[in-house]
Order: C-alpha cells, then sequence, then structure tokens
C-alpha cells in the first residue's frame, strides 16, 4: 500500500498598509494567513525616513530643536525636554527651578494629550468611533496653551537649551486649572463608553498578550512594558528635572494583553494631572532661562538694551557654541515608552554624532510576538495598542 499524501498546509500572504488607516502611519505589514489566523507577521518600515539624526550632525546644537518636534508628533515637547536636557548635561548647564517646573508640567500634559489622541484612535479602530469626537474634545484644551505658550498648536519648539522660548502666558495658571477640572470630567466619559463595555472587551481581553520575560527581552519600554507587569519608568528609575520631588504612582498590569495596556494608559492620565498640579502649586518665581552668556540666548528685552547681550545674541545665532569634547545619552519617560538621545561632540558648534533611542521602534519590533496565532482583526488591535507614531519609527 501507498503511503497516504500528507496534506500541504495553505497559507495566504497579504499586504496591512501602508495605505491601511489602521497602521497609524506608513507601517507595511506583511501577513501570512491560514483561514484568518495569522502564521506570520512581518513589520516593514521605512516609506516615511526623514533622515533627522544625520540632518542633526549638520546644524548648529540649537537648530536641531525644531527637528525633534517632527518624531512623535503627538508629544513635541517630550521631545524637546528630552534633546535639551542631553545638551545641557552635555554642558554642565543646570536650569532654574521655575524651568524645571514648568517643564515637568507641560511634558506631563503632552503625555495627557499623546494618550488621548492613542484612546481616540485605538477605540476608533475596533469600531467605538464617538471615541474620537470625545478624546479631541479634551486634547483640544491642551492645543490652546500650547498655543498660549509657543504661538504653535502642534510643532510647539516652546523648550530651549537652558530654559523656554519664552516667559508662560499670563494665564497660564487659569488654562492649567481648566485642564485640571475637565479631563478627569471627560475620562468618566470614557469609562462608561469602554471600560465595561462587552465588545470592545471581547476584542480586547486575552488579545496581543505578551510575558514580562518576552517584553523585556524585545526591550518594550513604557505602558507596553509595564502592562506586562514590569515597574520600570525612567522619572523613578533615573530621575530627571526634579520628577524625584513629585509624588505619583506607576501603573501596572497583569495580563501584559490590549485590554491591560488601555487601563494604563488611562491611569497615566490621572497620574499625570496629578503631576502637573503638583508642579503648578509649587512653581517657584524666577527667570525662564539660565544665565549663561555665549550659550543661552539673552532674554529680549536685554537684546534690546543692552550691547553685550545684543553681541551674544548674534554670536549665538550665527555661530553657536561648542561643547566640550564628550559624548552624554539622556534617557526620558515619552508617552511610549524611553525616549533617549546619545549625542557624541568633537568640540565644535554642531554634534559629532547623534543617535535617537524611539520608543515607538522598539516596541514595534514585537508586533509579530503579539499577533502570530491570533485573528486577523486582532492585528488591528494589537497595532493601536502598542501606540506607535511612525515619525519616530522612521525618524
Amino acid at each position: 500500500m501507498s503511503e497516504k499524501a500528507v496534506p500541504r498546509r495553505k497559507t495566504m500572504n497579504i499586504n496591512m498598509g501602508p495605505q491601511h488607516p489602521a497602521t497609524h502611519g506608513v507601517l507595511r505589514v506583511e501577513l501570512e494567513l491560514e483561514g484568518e489566523t495569522v502564521v506570520k507577521a512581518t513589520p516593514h518600515v521605512g516609506y516615511l525616513h526623514t533622515g533627522i539624526e544625520k540632518t542633526a550632525e549638520s546644524k548648529l546644537y540649537y537648530k536641531v530643536i525644531p527637528m525633534t518636534d517632527r518624531m512623535d508628533y503627538l508629544a513635541p515637547m517630550s521631545n524637546n525636554l528630552g534633546f535639551c536636557l542631553a545638551v545641557e548635561k552635555l554642558l554642565g548647564i543646570d536650569v532654574p527651578e521655575k524651568v524645571k517646573y514648568a517643564r515637568v508640567c507641560l511634558t506631563e500634559l503632552t503625555r495627557v494629550m499623546s494618550h488621548l489622541v492613542w484612546v481616540g484612535t485605538h477605540a476608533l479602530d475596533i469600531g467605538a468611533m464617538s471615541m474620537m469626537l470625545y478624546a479631541f474634545r479634551e486634547r483640544e484644551l491642551i492645543i490652546d496653551l500650547y498655543e498660549a505658550c509657543a504661538g504653535q498648536r502642534m510643532m510647539t519648539t516652546y523648550f530651549r537649551i537652558g530654559g523656554l522660548a519664552s516667559e508662560l502666558p499670563p494665564d497660564f495658571d487659569q488654562k492649567i486649572k481648566k485642564i485640571l477640572k475637565r479631563i478627569p470630567e471627560g475620562m468618566t466619559d470614557y469609562e462608561r463608553l469602554l471600560t465595561d463595555n462587552k465588545i470592545f472587551r471581547n476584542r480586547t481581553i486575552g488579545v496581543g498578550k505578551i510575558s514580562a520575560e518576552d517584553a523585556i527581552n524585545y526591550g518594550l519600554t513604557g505602558p507596553n512594558l509595564r502592562g506586562s507587569g514590569i515597574n520600570y519608568d525612567v522619572r523613578k528609575a533615573n530621575p530627571y528635572s526634579g520628577y524625584e520631588k513629585f509624588d505619583f504612582d506607576v501603573p501596572l498590569g497583569r495580563n501584559g494583553d490590549v485590554y491591560d495596556r488601555y487601563l494604563i494608559r488611562l491611569e497615566e492620565m490621572r497620574q499625570s494631572l496629578k503631576i502637573a498640579r503638583q508642579a503648578l502649586d509649587g512653581m517657584p518665581e524666577g527667570p525662564y532661562r539660565a544665565s549663561v552668556p555665549g550659550v543661552v540666548l539673552p532674554l529680549k528685552e536685554d537684546v534690546l538694551s543692552k550691547m553685550e547681550s545684543l553681541i551674544f545674541h548674534f554670536k549665538i545665532i550665527t555661530e553657536g557654541f561648542k561643547p566640550p569634547r564628550g559624548a552624554v545619552y539622556q534617557a526620558i519617560e515619552a508617552p511610549k515608552g524611553e525616549l533617549g538621545y546619545y549625542i557624541s561632540s568633537d568640540g565644535s558648534n554642531k554634534p559629532h554624532r547623534m543617535r535617537v533611542r524611539p520608543p515607538s521602534f522598539i516596541n514595534l519590533s514585537a508586533l509579530p510576538r503579539l499577533v502570530e496565532g491570533q485573528m486577523v482583526a486582532d492585528v488591528i488591535a494589537a497595532i493601536g495598542s502598542i501606540d506607535i507614531v511612525l515619525g519616530e519609527v522612521d525618524r
């Protein structure tokens, strides 16, 4: 008797993206499917490559700041902060206490703004259309604050090496208090719509799971790591900008699935509002820039009235400044995880080398682990739960 032939498994290859709205940008995921089960997933990036790191090496240090806005364009002030802190470390500059508190306040509200976009788009991806409108309703309050501080609603470039671009607006306190009052009220709506919603729970609980061990091995950070129960937050592990003075909790998940990552981001918004309130209440009076002639731009009123300040301003704008030789790495807890800047100086007025550790890019590397063995519809939920911005992936 001849042996019975073993039927060969039939699979189908399809592309998800780079034009798919649920890929959150120009991400192409090559899926190998057996029926509707994902056998293999391969993310392809590079469609948006901007070359920011290499371009930075041809620019004066302060001219790099606007480029950082374009990476994670939903969290521009976080990007600004990481770069400014790295250059300040290279120069040995300590900024005034008022600057530290203002930076903490604004970057925590940036975290809230980023998470608002995430919860709105993530819920939209899996069918809850009205959530987008609710989330953007609250986001508008923070965008208005951005506009009051920096004159721009998105690419703010508000932080500067040694301080801030300008004094905080006169109604800064009132705007912050309005945000602190309104956003918790809005979050009540989010939870009513999603947290106990049967459809939302079915689409997220047990979907896109990753164990604590795998999360560490893939290098995940931020809510994606903490969703698997790992208590790591740069603000606690390596405090910067005075975070050691603030009281806040780091929310953790247990199952490492899409639903846990949702709950963590909601709680992170509450904790960020708590930090922003402490920063507002404890913010001291003082200058909004450090006084370091030749490195930090002088105050505008001094430029208009003092010859020395005018000269320093002219020299910094045209020639920049020259940090000592050396290299630094500065990490911050951005909304998507650990955002790090490595800058190497050869003593010239431009970075010799700059390398960014982008959380979106590294978190995205775990996508195959999240979706292989799951249904094709779960790929949408998994991609959304990672919370990527392709400007940071392909920086």
